[in-house]
């Protein structure tokens, strides 16, 4: 019996990488790129790289090569404490236990993540909060514009013609505020 897999529990697609340093996917039958790679991984898609000559695999190196590409492009993740902090754990006695506790954090980051979007869903997703959560959300993203501290999607700082507008906007984030207080004091 036969049973259809899904993309997660398929087989790793086996890459070849050949002295040109070209990529070749073995399941479609064409060169890839690095960038290709990247988006393999994002959409959670198992892979193996094996170096078309020897055989070895050079999964490690390749994801190593896209993590520099994409930090090289401006998409810091990684700051540069913690890549100090990290090579300096090669050689030390604890060297062995890095990996594992990596690899455990990063777990536990992304269970908190989903969490946490499906949490702000619930609390967003609809109904009179709504709106005052975007209105929030976006002078947040005007507050963090000004002080410099770039927000991805945020919208840019509003212009000085704007500034009165924003009072007479929080005081009517106020007042809506205070009814909606005034309705759960009724409904309680």
């Amino acid at each position: 019996m036969t049973k259809s897999k899904t993309v997660n529990e398929s087989e790793p697609v086996v890459i070849k990488k050949y002295a040109n340093r070209r990529l070749y996917n073995t399941e479609t039958s064409s060169y890839i790129t690095l960038d290709l790679l990247s988006q393999m991984t994002r959409d959670g898609r198992e892979f193996v790289v094996v170096d078309a000559k020897t055989g070895e695999d050079i999964t490690h190196n390749v994801l190593t090569q896209i993590i520099m590409e994409e930090e090289q492009r401006g998409k810091n993740m990684l700051p540069v404490n913690f890549l100090r902090q990290l090579i300096s754990m090669y050689g030390d006695s604890m060297q062995s236990m890095v990996p594992q506790y990596l690899e455990s954090s990063m777990d536990a980051f992304r269970k908190n993540q989903q969490q946490f979007q499906e949490a702000m869903k619930g609390a967003f997703g609809g109904g009179p909060l709504a709106d005052i959560a975007k209105r929030n959300m976006q002078m947040f993203e005007a507050a963090t514009s000004a002080f410099g501290n770039s927000v991805p999607g945020a919208t840019p700082p509003a212009t000085p013609s704007a500034e009165g507008s924003k009072d007479e906007e929080i005081n009517d984030l106020k007042a809506q505020l205070a009814a909606l207080n005034a309705k759960i004091d009724k409904l309680s």
